[in-house]
């Protein structure tokens, strides 16, 4: 019988002092804390699932109030999630929720955070992001970004940028958000990355790739983890590998 097999795991990094990344995986949510060794769930291929990482603001308050606002949300709104309609309907009222969470309350103004997962359903996947966290496919040319950035161009000699154009969230007046879609056919051997740029930032994506052509998923999550750190983790780390199969 076709299975959906998860496996994620998320880190504070060395660098910040609390963990603001929050993670999704069905009904299961993980919240501004820390997973000691990588973990796996299983779920049966035809009931919609939502695997999604939420990466909360750095650098505003409330980024870890965010992150796990959406994410509960996600996981509540996830088994009657049956398209991209109406899942562009659930990321936008996740912004509403967002804003209206820090209404009236100071300590939380403009605080936001980004969003990236898979919709899996039983034919199809969707692929969706607002923001600059990521969504790959893990195929055999290598890896295939299936989210979009909202991020700009990164300066002269600089691989990546810290600035983000979109967010759930993050101003002090209500902002719309227009999410990323993309559709692809459910295959079995299928497999997927989703991740906070905690991992892109510090680790590119050939070394990415390589691991994840070399280890199994419980092993290259360790790996992937073990790489960002060994390059100065300077972020939160959060990552799920999605896997399609029977």
């Amino acid at each position: 019988m076709p299975y959906i097999a998860v496996t994620a795991l998320s880190h504070v990094g060395l660098i910040r002092e609390h963990n603001e990344d929050s993670l999704v995986i069905g009904p299961w949510t993980l919240c501004a804390t820390v997973t000691q060794n990588p973990q796996s769930l299983v779920f049966p291929l035809g009931r919609p699932l939502v695997v999604a990482v939420a990466d909360g603001l750095g650098g505003q308050p409330g980024g870890e109030v965010a992150s796990a606002l959406v994410v509960r949300r996600l996981a509540d709104l996830g088994p009657v999630l049956d398209g991209a309609e109406a899942l562009g309907e659930a990321l936008t009222a996740c912004n509403s929720e967002v804003y209206a969470a820090a209404d009236g309350r100071p300590e939380l103004a403009t605080m936001g955070t980004t969003v990236a997962g898979l919709l899996v359903l039983g034919e199809t996947l969707l692929a969706f992001n607002i923001g600059d966290s990521k969504v790959y496919e893990v195929t055999w040319d290598g890896l295939r970004q299936l989210s979009v950035d909202d991020s700009p161009p990164p300066q002269p000699g600089m691989r990546t940028t810290s600035a983000v154009t979109q967010t759930l969230g993050g101003t002090r007046g209500f902002s719309p958000v227009q999410p990323h879609v993309a559709t692809r056919e459910v295959s079995v051997g299928g497999r997927y990355l989703v991740c906070s740029d905690g991992l892109t930032d510090p680790v590119p994506g050939e070394e990415i790739d390589r691991i994840l052509r070399v280890h199994d998923d419980g092993k290259a999550a360790f790996e992937l983890w073990k790489t960002a750190i060994e390059a100065g983790g300077p972020d939160n780390i959060t990552l799920a590998l999605v896997r399609i199969g029977e």
